[in-house]
């Protein structure tokens, strides 16, 4: 325990690119074998304690809260499959899930039975309980639990490190025993054949980048057989079989150019054909249907229609197209779902993900989309599962930032609405005691950001205020509920989503403007948000706290060093902040497929003097930062630990005047875990306890480490 920071020593590195030097003086900190580095390492870590070990009370108390609000016991609604439902239990005091089934009493009956978490479910068979999986690890996450089609046998994959790396085993379900197959090394995911033996998996390459995929039979022995194999290394690969069982699909993509194969799911020696030959930039999905009692393919995809367009074709030529949805500037297509009889359209509109559902007649036609509408404004909804081809009920999901997730049948038929569940928050919650609503800041350029305001009823502005963005992959931050969240917003704290560019929100454009030569948009967005809500009053600087994550994370290291005096605090999980390292070197884990998104900066003179001008490492001036908490795993093939330890050293090393009472700058290593951070749920919560009381201690003035904070200690309301 150490009141003092570590110092990293320095140790130059020269890295030199299109005529530029870099001298590097902490990249030694790669080398995790180094007993140097983990000494490094674990000071920081013991540093980190000592500063905020005056708020293990508030943070004890968030943790008893979250626990307090949350079921511990509990079971979700069954879904059926064959002759089975299948449920997921939680148990009291078990940090993991426990995959459950009982059989059907009545075939022609589509209701989930009732259970609650005291019922004894007739013939309830446990398949697999992740926490005797876990017992004897410090990590533990399970990726793939799949049962083959006619219901017989459980794959499953399993992580105990950290890394993404699992090893898959299969479990007959008639007699409750493993078979002798194990398959170590492989990607999270698999995919049962519909002959029942068969499955497929995707194995990763040094590069942690899935790339070939695999077919073993149960019983056959290993190896397995190669059946796709992607040499590109901007692309990726996955497998996947249609809900019709008809047909497995191989798709191998990158961050803009896709191709997808097809074979038959019922022959264990597929072979796989091309559906559309790759282009380079167009992107496209497919989806098996049968329209008129012909297969056909419904693709989505974008060669001339930047927010994409559906169209059909017969499966026996698949360039045969007919539109079924033109493309729309206002709004952006996402995906496409078949069932016998039915489309199912999943879009975007006004920055919030929508859902149609479309009528297949017996003749070859197309009904009328009706749409699955909501009251309130920031409601998200779609589809909850739906494994069957052939079912009268559809089941959907829906949440905003204030209403539990709620999960609905719709009978087809009638139309009929159903709740089935709504997540349960134990105590006195009540939505209508909570505000949601969407905002728009203005970015310099004049784009309209949309933002979204959360806050207790009531609440007095300014306000202490905590701001999140990602900003990335056209990944959208739609409306979802939390009860961890709860607890910031009881003690009069709002949560602002920040819709930035480089996200989808607004279709394909949103994320064009926010990447490659246009990164720099995320960050002057996030920062206009900011801007914005000091001006309308919602908060001051002095009480506003950022928040985000892996590429989340450089947006939080680039906003420290564009404004700095815009925050009171900055935490930045896993986050990618040494970014031009890492792009530079195409032997790291996914770097090449990376380099649709930020650019290629060993080919071109341009994206590496961009990047060079925004990446957060590289940008670490003598100036007064905010306080700052980044937080990483050791075992992390995302963003290597390495980052947040380079970009701390080097915070530290600029301070104006470390002697002084300047805000804190802590790192926080994780080390058995990954990128998700560390697993159970218990831990999970006590590491989200962590991060919320630092939050709300640095955006009520506490940035040194020590600070008046009694007031934060007060009950569920404010």
């Amino acid at each position: 325990m150490t009141s003092t920071p570590p110092t990293a020593k320095r140790v130059d590195h020269r890295r030199e690119h299109h005529g530029d030097v870099f001298i590097d003086p902490y990249e030694w900190l790669r080398d995790k074998s180094n007993p140097d580095v983990i000494a490094y390492l674990e000071a920081e870590n013991a540093y980190t304690e000592t500063q905020t070990d005056h708020l293990e009370p508030l943070r004890q108390q968030i943790f008893d809260e979250i626990k307090a609000r949350t079921k511990e016991t509990d079971l979700s609604v069954p879904t059926r499959r064959g002759d089975w439902w299948y449920y997921g239990r939680s148990f009291e005091g078990k940090q993991y899930s426990v995959h459950c089934r009982c059989p059907l009493t009545d075939p022609d009956d589509w209701t989930p039975p009732q259970f609650d978490e005291h019922t004894e479910v007739p013939g309830e068979v446990i398949l697999l309980d992740e926490n005797v999986e876990a017992e004897g690890h410090s990590f533990f996450s399970m990726g793939a639990a799949t049962v083959s089609v006619d219901g017989h046998t459980l794959a499953y994959s399993v992580d105990v490190v950290g890394d993404e790396r699992y090893t898959l085993k299969f479990k007959d379900l008639r007699t409750g025993e493993l078979y002798e197959d194990s398959i170590v090394g492989i990607g999270a995911g698999a995919t049962w054949a519909a002959d029942h033996r068969t499955i497929y998996y995707v194995t990763v390459d040094d590069a942690w980048r899935p790339d070939t995929i695999w077919r073993h039979r149960i019983g056959a022995g290993l190896p397995a057989e190669k059946v796709y194999h992607e040499p590109d290394e901007r692309f990726w690969v996955g497998v996947g079989r249609t809900r019709s069982d008809k047909y497995l699909f191989i798709a191998a993509g990158s961050s803009v150019t896709t191709e997808v194969f097809y074979g038959d799911a019922a022959d264990p020696e597929a072979t796989f054909t091309s559906v559309l030959p790759r282009r380079e930039l167009v992107e496209y999905s497919v989806e098996h249907a049968v329209v008129g009692g012909e297969d056909r393919f419904l693709i989505l995809h974008n060669d001339g229609a930047e927010n994409f367009t559906l169209v059909e074709a017969p499966v026996s030529d698949p360039t045969a197209f007919r539109t079924l949805i033109e493309h729309r500037e206002d709004v952006r297509l996402d995906g496409v779902d078949a069932f016998d009889g039915l489309l199912v359209v999943s879009y975007r509109s006004e920055a919030l993900p929508r859902t149609q559902l479309w009528p297949i007649y017996a003749d070859g036609n197309y009904g009328r989309p009706a749409e699955i509408e909501f009251d309130t404004e920031l409601t998200s909804s779609g589809l909850a599962g739906n494994p069957n081809w052939s079912a009268p009920r559809l089941r959907v999901a829906t949440t905003s930032f204030v209403v539990p997730l709620r999960v609905y049948d719709i009978d087809l038929a009638s139309g009929e609405r159903i709740l089935l569940r709504e997540q349960p928050v134990l105590g006195d919650y009540r939505p209508d005691e909570y505000v949601e609503r969407r905002d728009w800041a203005i970015a310099p350029d004049g784009a309209r950001i949309p933002v979204s305001i959360i806050h207790r009823a009531g609440l007095q502005f300014p306000a202490p205020t905590l701001i999140y963005g990602y900003g990335a992959y056209e990944s959208c931050e739609d409306p979802r509920f939390s009860i961890a969240r709860l607890s910031l917003l009881d003690r009069g704290m709002a949560f602002v989503i920040a819709h930035v560019r480089g996200g989808g929100e607004l279709g394909r454009p949103w994320y064009e403007h926010g990447k490659l030569l246009e990164k720099k948009n995320t960050f002057t967005d996030f920062i206009a948000v900011a801007r914005h809500l000091v001006d309308t009053g919602v908060t001051r600087q002095e009480n506003l706290v950022a928040l985000g994550g892996s590429a989340g994370g450089l947006l939080m290291g680039a906003v420290a060093n564009m404004a700095p005096e815009m925050f009171a605090g900055i935490l930045a999980q896993v986050p990618f902040v040494d970014a031009l390292t890492t792009i530079l070197d195409p032997s790291l884990p996914l770097t090449v497929t990376e380099w649709d998104e930020w650019g290629n900066p060993l080919a071109n003179e341009d994206v590496y003097r961009y990047m060079k001008s925004y990446t957060p490492y590289e940008n670490v001036e003598a100036k007064q930062y905010p306080a700052i908490l980044a937080m990483t795993s050791l075992n992390d093939t995302r963003v290597y630990y390495t980052e947040p330890a380079k970009w701390v050293a080097a915070l530290r090393h600029a301070q104006l005047d470390p002697a002084k009472d300047a805000p804190r700058v802590l790192l926080k290593t994780e080390m058995t875990a990954g990128h998700g951070g560390i697993s159970g749920r218990y831990e999970r919560w006590r590491e989200a306890a962590f991060q919320y009381a630092w939050l709300l201690a640095t955006a009520d003035g506490d940035h040194h480490g020590g600070g008046e904070i009694d007031h934060l200690f007060r009950g569920s309301h404010v």
